[in-house]
């Protein structure tokens, strides 16, 4: 392929879209997703340092040593006969997908400090890819599928554009997810919602990103790109860190870190509410910001450990059994600094539900630590219909009031699910910004206001969206029905008229 042939992000999108079709029909997307995704990892190792080695052999002549010195400190390490290239050559093997598998272990051995763990649950040696003749077949079709030019990952096309591989990424998650069903919302956030939520928090140079349930990471991503300096610069001096159950999803979550330059990350493979991985010392390690979008309504959360809680997370209030999602919120906010802010997506039933869920509410107010109410259109995630609505704890607040904003009507009416357009995102962070009260659209409440509705948090008790209809004129509309009896009158007429001159008598 010529240096001068630049693929483009719609172009290499379609052309990793198309490669699924080796696994289409052979068993779902949400088992063929991580061998697309891994697949597309490894070709991105490749390229980088494919070009990288050009570049200073290009530099250094035939000085092999010095180039592999170089190479060492690389951002990772690409061990010999580990490439893509070497994978190609042998894809005509009948172990191939045994070579694969090696080369993954090699990969990680040597970059274990950045990719350990990565590649542990996946094998491309599996019987989930057929027999072996099935298996091969379809690794052959895949390799010659990455092979095709429009999957160049080599920086050097890239004219600087260095996320576009972190986009082709996102774009396939959100493509997996949007046909994943229920699966789907469980590691993906729309890209509209999470540019949103990451507006909403606003981080600020130097801020430590948390997410708890941070999925394939790309809400926590997203949060981490709209850092911004004291010039309101873009910044990329941040640390973001995330926690993740599903081993697999945490794979991913790890390699959308690092195709996004965020190698930093400590994204931590564990069960948040029952065993955090993200401490200092004894203690819950604590972030300047907080957001997530959890698991709704969950059972089975730890339900039975809440009460003795080592971290005591639960004072406020245990949840209930089968719903937990005040579990997640109330670790959010205890992994919170007292200069920090949450984010957290949630269902509707949060706002307003009894008992337990009632008492909680109730403190976090008292507290002073809810900021904002947002309830958003219905269908805007994937696994659900449902509506949701986004809360923002500040423990810095500078008022005691509440801001209530009723957003559920402003989007734009997908196929397959509603999307949040540019200006219904615009309009809810300024009117987030200004704390102010629009009609029919958002309302600042003192929390006295709050306490006579028994903590009740249902954004209708406090935004007015009642539209009244328009008086009808009754005169004006008896006068419309007899000329349209008079037209109904004459038009019977015409009709007989014509089936008379044809013979009908």
């Amino acid at each position: 392929m010529s240096n001068k042939i630049k693929p483009t992000q719609d172009q290499i999108n379609n052309a990793l879209w198309n490669a699924c079709d080796t696994f289409r029909g052979a068993f779902d997307s949400s088992e063929y997703k991580n061998y697309i995704l891994v697949f597309m990892f490894i070709k991105y190792l490749s390229d980088v340092w494919k070009d990288h080695y050009n570049e200073l052999k290009e530099r250094y002549g035939d000085d092999s040593a010095l180039i592999q010195r170089k190479l060492k400190r690389e951002r990772f390490v690409l061990p010999e006969n580990c490439s893509f290239d070497y994978i190609y050559e042998h894809r005509n093997d009948t172990d191939i997908g045994e070579k694969i598998d090696k080369i993954f272990a090699q990969i990680e051995e040597r970059n274990i400090e950045k990719l350990d763990g990565v590649f542990r649950n996946i094998s491309f040696n599996s019987d989930k890819l057929g027999q072996t003749k099935d298996r091969n077949r379809r690794l052959k079709n895949l390799i010659n599928d990455f092979a095709k030019p429009e999957l160049d990952f080599r920086p050097s096309l890239w004219e600087g554009k260095q996320d576009i591989l972190g986009e082709a990424y996102m774009y396939l998650l959100e493509k997996f997810a949007s046909g994943a069903g229920k699966k789907g919302g469980e590691f993906f956030t729309p890209k509209e919602v999470s540019g949103l939520l990451a507006k909403l928090v606003s981080p600020q140079e130097g801020d430590r990103i948390f997410d708890p349930t941070c999925g394939s990471g790309s809400l926590l991503i997203k949060v981490a790109e709209e850092t911004k300096d004291a010039k309101g610069n873009p910044t990329n001096n941040f640390a973001i860190y995330g926690q993740e159950s599903n081993g697999d999803t945490w794979a991913l979550s790890k390699m959308n870190c690092f195709l996004h330059k965020m190698d930093s990350a400590q994204i931590e493979w564990c069960d948040t509410i029952n065993n955090p991985k993200l401490k200092e010392g004894d203690a819950l390690m604590k972030f300047d910001i907080v957001v997530a979008n959890p698991p709704f309504s969950l059972d089975k959360w730890g339900h039975e450990n809440a009460e003795a809680d080592r971290y005591k997370r639960f004072l406020r209030g245990v949840p209930p059994k089968s719903k937990g999602d005040y579990a997640f919120i109330l670790h959010m906010i205890e992994t919170t600094l007292p200069t920090g802010k949450v984010g957290v997506i949630v269902p509707h039933g949060v706002l307003f539900r009894g008992s337990a869920e009632q008492k909680i509410r109730k403190k976090l107010i008292e507290e002073n630590l809810l900021e904002a109410v947002i309830g958003l259109p219905t269908n805007l995630f994937y696994g659900t219909g449902i509506p949701a609505a986004i809360l923002i704890f500040n423990k810095a607040k500078t008022t005691e009031d509440i801001l209530f904003i009723d957003a559920s009507k402003e989007f734009d009416d997908g196929k397959k699910q509603n999307v949040l357009r540019k200006q219904d995102i615009e309009k809810i962070v300024t009117t987030y910004e200004d704390f102010k009260t629009l009609e029919k659209y958002s309302s600042v409440v003192k929390p006295s206001e709050v306490a006579e509705n028994d903590f009740n948090l249902n954004i209708p008790r406090y935004v007015d969206t009642f539209e009244e209809e328009e008086p009808v004129d009754i005169v004006a509309v008896q006068k419309n029905i007899e000329e349209l009896e008079a037209e109904l009158v004459e038009v019977r007429a015409e009709m007989n008229k014509h089936l008379k001159e044809l013979g009908f008598e």
